[in-house]
């Protein structure tokens, strides 16, 4: 009540337990959320669509990589996928482009199997 002054438990509001529970879950709740948000934009995808020879008889492919965010230029994306294809006896040609994963639709089923393969 308002007009009741009597100091019958003045420190209430400052000696709440039930409070001090619900204050210490909501800062939990809010780091996890926050560790999940950095995680989630610390993950970007890359991905880098490019053309690819192999010599006798001559082959020519189109195919979609992903690539790490670090080289998610078209210099990068050809420094990282060079050594990829040169191990399955292909030579890059070119890269295309470098893409987020928004453009993976588009683009599988001019991949066909060289989708994601190397």
């Amino acid at each position: 009540m308002l007009s009741d002054s009597s100091p019958t438990n003045p420190l209430w509001l400052l000696n709440n337990i039930a409070g001090l529970r619900n204050v210490v879950g909501m800062k939990q709740l809010i780091l996890i959320c926050a560790f999940i948000g950095m995680a989630s934009t610390a993950q970007a995808e890359c991905y880098a669509d490019y053309k690819a020879k192999r010599d006798d008889p001559l082959q020519l492919q189109y195919g979609v990589a992903r690539v790490s965010d670090k080289a998610c230029s078209k210099q990068g994306a050809a420094r990282e996928l060079a050594p990829r294809l040169k191990s399955a006896g292909w030579t890059l040609l070119t890269v295309v482009s470098t893409f987020g994963p928004e453009g993976l639709a588009q683009r599988k089923a001019s991949a066909g199997p060289f989708y994601l393969r190397y």
